[in-house]
């Protein structure tokens, strides 16, 4: 059974966000003094007294978009509204009863009896008298609440609780995979993603950053769940306006450090750029299987074949050479799904385990074709053996007599020696070069 879906709804600046991440656990939603920062459903599954339920965060109803957006915000309100069990319709107690919060209550008139009303900043005890003006919403007494000192959250998750008694709320199974989406401003993420999820998940415009949060969405694939994170696009710290986008940007990275697998959009239409080898870096640093997803390859195929641009990204970006290209068009789900399924190869990929045996017999063959130079002045470092301490990504400690001694250029060639004769190529292997400790005489 699907998993009861609380939609916290409100104008502006009430405070819904905060109340998200306070009810969540942990901050989730950009939180800013700026109206209009969430502009998707951003949702999070959470447990309350043994009980589990979607929560999501919604954009402000009534809010003038910067980008003309306020419609696509609107409907995505709308979406969370229709789908939820439960609505947590946000008033602001110290500014009161604004003319949005009764445009709000006239959208929620058909939910009346799903909807409970909640007074936030109730930060001190003199703002508990003016609530009761929120009566005239026509929702009854609202449950009065703080979401940054939080105050009266206990009793909001009680009502919430005891609304939804009907619903089980049992544990939901885990994702088999998280997959992030990243890329620069543009390159169709949301586009993307909303193929994947056969609904419009997530707004998708010609504008640039558009997508704010880092949205996380489930889809069901040859019956398993998977989460398929949108993430905001990223450009040039120095060119960033606003806190906002900064916030999006270390959300967009935090993405590539949670994800199994990372999916590495770029658009065909335009050169790879510094922001996408900066990106390409992080993903590097991180360790983590990736696929370089080359979108809107319908406007590009008639100028560049497969070939010729699989060979400038080797170029563009060699750190990332050991990655799979796959080719899409978002906007119409060409090989969208397929992307899917290359990332669960990944994904078994870096979880693969080699037998300390085998290992040690691919690299003495590698010792046998190239043995390792002596820097000047020095002897050549000797290799004892190897072992695999870990997956994801698949991690081997090579033990040398002396590891200082082991050029940059030897790990590159015993790297590829391993990629080239493991079930791992295609995703990135760590190598740990440590001197083999010896025991004491006496413990010998």
């Amino acid at each position: 059974m699907p998993l009861p879906v609380v939609a916290i709804v409100g104008r502006p600046n009430v405070g819904k966000s905060s109340l998200f991440n306070a009810l969540a656990g942990e901050r989730i939603s950009i939180v800013d003094p700026m109206p209009g920062v969430t502009r998707d459903r951003v949702s999070a599954i959470v447990e309350w007294r043994d009980r589990y339920l979607e929560l999501v965060d919604t954009g402000g109803w009534g809010i003038v978009d910067r980008d003309d957006l306020t419609e696509d915000v609107q409907r995505q309100i709308r979406f969370a509204i229709d789908r939820a069990d439960l609505v947590l319709f946000v008033v602001d107690a110290r500014e009161g009863l604004n003319p949005l919060d009764a445009e709000t209550a006239r959208q929620l008139t058909r939910h009346h009896e799903k909807t409970i009303l909640v007074a936030n900043k109730v930060d001190e005890p003199k703002l508990e008298p003016q609530a009761a003006e929120f009566l005239r919403l026509g929702f009854g007494e609202p449950l009065l609440v703080s979401a940054t000192n939080n105050a009266g959250q206990s009793d909001l998750k009680d009502a919430v609780l005891s609304a939804l008694e009907h619903r089980a709320g049992e544990a939901p199974p885990s994702p088999v995979m998280k997959i992030a989406l990243v890329g620069r401003r543009n390159v169709g993420k949301s586009t993307f993603i909303n193929a994947l999820a056969q609904e419009e998940r997530v707004i998708v415009s010609e504008i640039p950053g558009t997508t704010r949060d880092s949205v996380d969405v489930v889809i069901e694939k040859d019956g398993r769940s998977l989460v398929v994170i949108d993430t905001a696009g990223v450009r040039k710290v120095g060119k960033m306006v606003d806190p906002v986008e900064y916030y999006g940007y270390t959300r967009a990275t935090r993405s590539i450090e949670r994800a199994d697998v990372v999916l590495f959009l770029i658009d065909a239409t335009s050169p790879v750029g510094q922001v996408d080898k900066k990106l390409g870096g992080l993903i590097v640093d991180a360790h983590k299987p990736v696929i370089l997803v080359i979108n809107k390859w319908d406007l590009a195929r008639d100028r560049v074949d497969v070939e010729t641009y699989r060979d400038y990204l080797d170029k563009t970006l060699p750190a990332l050479n050991f990655a799979p290209v796959a080719f899409t068009t978002a906007r119409d789900a060409r090989n969208t799904a397929s992307v899917i399924d290359l990332a669960a190869v990944l994904h078994k990929q870096s979880h693969s385990r080699v037998a300390t045996a085998r290992l040690n017999e691919i690299l003495h063959a590698a010792m046998q074709e190239r043995a390792p130079r002596a820097k000047r002045g020095t002897r050549a470092p000797k290799f004892l053996y190897a072992t695999q301490i870990a997956v994801a990504p698949p991690t081997f400690v090579l033990f040398v007599d002396r590891p200082a001694l082991v050029t940059p250029a030897f790990q590159r060639f015993v790297l590829n020696r391993l990629r080239e004769n493991l079930p791992t190529e295609e995703v990135p292997l760590r190598l740990i070069f440590r001197a083999r400790t010896r025991k004491p005489a006496a413990q010998r």
